[in-house]
């Protein structure tokens, strides 16, 4: 039994290391090539889970070589243009220039209902109001509505708008990032005085940013206001 849950645990890891040097895509956002290594990764990885006669490496080696050929593939998709289209397809334009391109429809077997599905997801009733509409290769479609549909931006409304930067994390559920705290060009000094500002310690602290402006956002953990 103990030797079961070892098992299980490495092709755990295993398969958490393999995911993580694909990339940080969705499930939703994958190529084809992508969702299938993914899958068959998992396949390979359930049958040594499920049967301990099986030995570990007859499951590791496996998806260590489909991961290995993911890679190479990966590197070749960024040289090669024409390897890339055909590994991973090249975006369908779906309406052009206001027309709604039947033959693309029924080439990528994508129907009205489903067209119609998209534009809704992104707030637009009518095709009239839609310029642009592009399949991508990972199944989602890119809508450019015409100029006269769009919001008004700032800019539009002649309005003049703060800059803006991402918040910087300096402490997370209780854990200090220096590198975060040097980034935002603090010192220990200036750190102490916030938690002093609000009688907590790094511990308990459930979020510390800094935002645009220097303005400190500080969250205590359970208990602590």
């Amino acid at each position: 039994m103990i030797l079961s849950y070892i098992r299980t645990i490495a092709l755990y890891l295993v398969l958490i290391f393999s995911v993580r040097l694909m990339g940080k895509r969705q499930v939703g956002e994958m190529e084809p090539a992508e969702f299938v290594v993914t899958m068959l990764i998992a396949n390979l990885a359930a049958i040594p889970m499920q049967d301990g006669a099986i030995p570990l490496y007859s499951g590791l080696i496996p998806i260590l070589t489909v991961l290995g050929a993911e890679l190479t593939l990966s590197g070749i998709v960024f040289t090669s243009v024409r390897f890339r289209r055909f590994l991973c397809g090249k975006p369908v334009i779906l309406i052009d220039n206001g027309v709604l391109d039947v033959k693309s429809l029924r080439r990528t077997r994508v129907t009205l209902d489903e067209l119609s599905r998209q534009l809704r997801e992104k707030d637009i009733l009518s095709f009239t109001a839609v310029q642009y509409a592009i399949l991508e290769t990972d199944g989602q479609v890119s809508v450019f509505p015409y100029p006269k549909d769009q919001p008004a931006s700032a800019k539009d409304a002649g309005i003049r708008v703060k800059p803006q930067a991402l918040p910087i994390t300096i402490i997370e559920d209780g854990f200090l990032s220096k590198e975060n705290l040097h980034r935002a060009k603090k010192d220990e000094a200036w750190l102490k005085a916030q938690l002093e500002a609000h009688h907590a310690q790094v511990k308990d602290t459930l979020l510390l940013t800094l935002e645009t402006g220097e303005k400190v956002l500080w969250l205590g953990k359970e208990g602590k206001a």
